[in-house]
């Protein structure tokens, strides 16, 4: 039975340890939260209490690697607000422990944020150069790890996340004078996310690099004043004086590479 450990048992995290038992592999999680172990554990998942910072990574993190053979990272870097952290060295801190383990695979969790915002069509050919902090932290990890001889490296690259409890059509709805109403969505559901992570697994897929969003890319009215409408929410009203740019991003490479097909391909 093939081990794999989970760093950052979260909204993504918890469900995949979960999707992962069911198909038979064993799974070790981590969490911040002392109260969360309970839940890990009962959950079928063995869990770890695990805290990265910019000066050490605490918490038994040998135990939490030993014996696996894939490492998922899925921890997002918290660069918003006044309490921004150095993302880069979080992780950087944690690969003496992976080089020292029996891992052979590490799947990174990033974002097509490490793309700037452009009117383009976006591929993994396309080369990042990131405007944002979080981006360009993401970016510097991927480069990391994947430069990293010790271990295969595959770079999942997540749009938008949605799912049944999270949606941001509950943060807009109402709002007025929202930018960029011609942009196209560049989303995923959970669901989604949960059958691709499972297709790199089953199909080998490291030392690759995949953009994942959903191929539906309507412009965001559009989608949110719609999706509104459906939930019964207030419309939101968009700027329409000010030109709309951004990117859409391409995920044909999911399809081809991993024979992936959406679930949730209309959000």
């Amino acid at each position: 039975m093939i081990k794999i450990s989970i760093l950052g048992c979260g909204w993504l995290g918890l469900p995949l340890a979960k999707a992962l038992l069911s198909n038979r592999f064993s799974v070790k999680g981590s969490t911040t939260s002392e109260e969360k172990l309970a839940i890990l554990e009962n959950a079928g998942i063995e869990p770890f209490l695990i805290a990265l910072s910019e000066n050490k990574a605490t918490g038994n993190i040998t135990d939490f690697l030993e014996n696996s053979e894939i490492l998922i990272i899925d921890v997002p870097p918290k660069l918003r607000g006044l309490g921004t952290e150095n993302f880069v060295s979080k992780i950087r801190n944690v690969i003496p422990f992976i080089e020292k383990s029996s891992i052979k695979n590490v799947l990174f969790i990033s974002s097509t944020s490490v793309y700037n915002d452009e009117d383009a069509f976006v591929t993994e050919e396309t080369i990042p150069k990131p405007d944002t902090e979080s981006g360009k932290q993401l970016l510097e990890t991927e480069q990391l790890l994947q430069n990293n001889s010790h271990f295969k490296t595959t770079v999942l690259r997540f749009g938008g996340l949605i799912g049944e409890d999270r949606h941001p059509i509950k943060f807009l709805a109402g709002r007025e004078n929202l930018d960029n109403p011609d942009v196209p969505i560049n989303l995923i559901h959970q669901e989604d996310c949960l059958g691709i992570i499972l297709k790199i697994i089953e199909t080998d897929s490291w030392t690759e690099t995949f953009n994942a969003v959903a191929p539906s890319h309507p412009s965001r009215e559009l989608y949110y004043t719609q999706k509104a409408s459906d939930l019964d929410l207030a419309i939101p009203k968009f700027n329409h004086k000010n030109p709309s740019i951004g990117k859409t991003i391409l995920s044909a490479k999911i399809e081809a590479v991993l024979n992936y097909t959406f679930t949730k391909p209309n959000l």
